[in-house]
Parts: structure tokens; sequence; C-alpha cells
């Protein structure tokens, strides 16, 4: 499925948008104490971002892991997001995952915290990619 400029635009604007609200709701779980949840949502968060970017810029993807690949591809290895900020999100997809499915794990207050400033600088890089 092609989209036309105008559809392409008003998805990035709803997927821009929806970052930031779950960026919120990540604030509100952090504040709760519910570290696996909160290590979703801020994967999620990141993810529409991402999300938002390639759409942006008519790159298709299938999968969460290849959302991954095709930001590393299109704007880490073009230098147009730090190496940094591109590591962050194979972190938070691998943080989610083992907070999502596996039963012996628990995301860290300490592990959480330390991606929060990171996942917002990446957020709002995108948002200006984009607009």
């Amino acid at each position: 499925m092609s989209l036309d400029k105008e559809k392409r635009d008003t998805v990035v604007s709803l997927e821009i948008a929806k970052a930031f609200t779950t960026q919120e709701e990540v604030d509100l779980l952090v504040e709760k104490g519910y570290w696996n949840a909160a290590a979703n949502r801020l994967y999620y968060s990141v993810f529409h971002a991402v999300s938002a970017l390639l759409i942006h810029d008519g790159i298709r993807i299938k999968s969460h892991k290849g959302a991954g690949i095709m930001l590393n591809q299109h704007y880490i290895q073009t230098n147009k997001i730090s190496p940094e900020l591109g590591k962050l999100y194979r972190r938070l997809e691998l943080m989610r995952e083992e907070s999502d499915y596996n039963c012996f794990y628990n995301t860290s207050p300490e592990e959480l915290k330390k991606e929060l400033e990171p996942a917002r600088e990446l957020i709002d890089l995108i948002a200006k990619m984009v607009s």
C-alpha cells in the first residue's frame, strides 16, 4: 500500500503524537515503579517515532526488527542520527522483549532510568527531522 503525500503526512503526525503520548505513559509508570511496563512503553515511544521517520521518507517495514534495520541502514550509517542513539533502539527492543516474555527477568530501575533521556533525545530529533 502506498500513501500519497497528504496521507503520509497525516500518518507521520499521528505516529509522532503517539510517541510523545507514550512518553507521558512512561513517566507515570516510572513514578509508580512499574519498571517492566515502563520498559514496554519506552520501547514503543521510540518505535512510533522511528516509524514516523521511516514513513516520512517512504521506507517500508514489516516488523519491529525491520524498523531497526532500516533505521541503521538509512540514518545511522549515513550519519543522520548518531550511532549512540541508533544503538538505543536495539537496547530498548531487547529490554521490552525480556520484560514482556521472560518471567525470570525484571527491568531494574537503574537499567530503565539510564535510557529515559536518550529516548527523549531521539524522539525529539526525529520530530524535528519530519517537521
